[in-house]
This record gives structure tokens, C-alpha cells and sequence, in this order.
């Protein structure tokens, strides 16, 4: 993990949290451990084999039935951990292609 985000919380497990990654497109699923998290990244430890997987972007699970998550991409893999950091959504950006309100109303 990157130590550049100094103003990022960082809460470490001591035992790990069970969590799960999950392909988008839902092909594959692996059981994890988490070791640390923060508002931008985590650090995970992979229980079977990651070899082969998409790993550009996917789902971490945080909870059993799924419905709490964060979209990903891998930073790192050192055997059997990984550091992952988190992908923001598109809020705040103008939509493309198109006018704004705004520069509908002015013109």
C-alpha cells in the first residue's frame, strides 16, 4: 500500500474480516480476509488460487448477501495478499455529449 494518502484513516484487523471478491459480471467468486482498509484502498488476503482472474476491476463484497460493496482494481499481489484500490464513481462531472441546463437556459 501507498503511504501518500497520509490523511487517510486506516483501520487494521487484527484477525482479518471475512470478505469475498466477486467478478462484475459475476463468473467468479473468491473468500477473502481483510487485514486493513481505509477510505481508498484495502489490503486482502486470498484463500485458493487467483491465477487466470480478471482482476482489472471487481467487486469487494463486505457482506454475506452482498449488499455491501466497492468496486476495485489490483494494485499489488504478493502471494496470497493483495492491495486494492478503490474506484470512485462519476459524480460530479458534466455529462459529455451534450449541454447543461445551465447552457441551455443562457442561450
Amino acid at each position: 500500500m501507498s503511504e501518500d494518502n497520509k490523511g487517510t484513516e486506516r483501520v487494521t484487523f487484527s484477525r482479518g474480516y471475512d470478505v469475498c471478491i466477486m467478478a462484475i459480471d459475476g463468473t467468479w467468486r473468491r473468500d477473502c480476509l481483510l487485514n486493513a482498509i481505509s477510505d481508498n484502498d484495502a489490503t486482502l488476503t486470498v484463500e485458493g488460487s487467483i491465477q487466470g482472474l480478471n482482476l482489472k476491476e471487481f467487486f469487494l463484497l463486505l457482506s454475506s448477501t452482498g449488499l455491501a460493496y466497492r468496486r476495485c482494481e489490483l494494485v499489488r499481489v504478493n502471494g496470497t495478499e493483495m492491495d486494492i484500490h478503490f474506484l470512485r464513481g462519476k459524480h460530479g462531472k458534466k455529462p459529455s455529449g451534450g449541454t447543461s441546463k445551465t447552457e441551455e437556459m443562457t442561450n
